[in-house]
């Protein structure tokens, strides 16, 4: 009885995206600067001078990197509950017989999915490295498990804003100030004074995760506390929701 409406509720979610231009301006956005980047560290890799190195690894710890992975998610969850209360939709998807938390993790899972094919092209760059070298597909793989993970959980941050506000531009900025938030409570762990308390930031600390992905560990304590956060947000953004029916 649950799954019918949740796979109904992630095809309209996921397919919803291509009926907008914003679909088209995130993919197009995305994989110009992405290959920008890429071709970037390419080139500066490639100097006589430089020590022999991951690219990939190198790729998914750079600055921009992580500034695509705060504005995408936050970009891509902010119209799906915000916009259909602007609309009024909301009203008649609620009162359909399923449960607040089977429409906020179909919704969820729908720009999750669309989040995935955001990436998929880029599998393109590994491809072309192992046409002129070797290229060890373990840390790829494990790089990938770990941004569509990290994802995850920054799309859920999104999800949650977006059921606290009352339109797309004030989610897309919740969403935003939730993400980096949520990111810098573990890159300032190096200034807790206390070792315990510093050790427990620490497993927090996002960067660390992604370089021990990229470095092909996956370390199920990491997996672990990305989907404890998911369902902790999605429950949050289901009660949100719950609490502003009708309203």
């Amino acid at each position: 009885m649950i799954l019918r409406p949740f796979t109904a509720i992630v095809k309209r979610e996921f397919f919803a995206y291509f009926y907008s231009p914003l679909a088209y301006v995130i993919l197009t956005a995305f994989l110009l600067f992405n290959g920008l980047t890429f071709g970037g560290i390419l080139q500066f890799l490639n100097q006589p001078d430089q020590p022999r190195t991951n690219l990939m690894a190198v790729f998914f710890g750079t600055g921009f990197f992580w500034f695509f992975m705060f504005i995408v998610p936050s970009v891509i969850a902010m119209r799906l509950i915000a916009e259909e209360r602007k609309a009024g939709s909301i009203e008649a998807l609620l009162t359909a017989p399923v449960d607040e938390s089977v429409v906020v993790a179909g919704k969820f899972a729908g720009a999750w999915l669309f989040f995935v094919f955001l990436w998929l092209p880029t599998l393109l760059y590994p491809a072309l490295l192992a046409r002129h070298g070797s290229v060890d597909p373990g840390p790829i793989a494990a790089s990938y498990v770990g941004v569509f993970l990290i994802g995850a959980l920054f799309l859920a941050l999104g999800t949650f804003a977006s059921a606290l506000a009352k339109n797309q531009i004030v989610a897309a900025i919740l969403g935003f100030l939730f993400i980096i938030t949520a990111f810098f409570i573990g890159v300032f762990n190096s200034l807790i004074t206390d070792p315990k308390l510093r050790d427990a930031f620490a497993y927090l600390n996002l960067m660390e995760h992604m370089d021990d992905f990229s470095r092909g560990i996956v370390d199920t304590r990491r997996i672990v506390y990305v989907v404890t956060a998911v369902v902790f947000f999605l429950f949050l953004s289901s009660k949100a929701l719950e609490a502003n029916k009708g309203k």
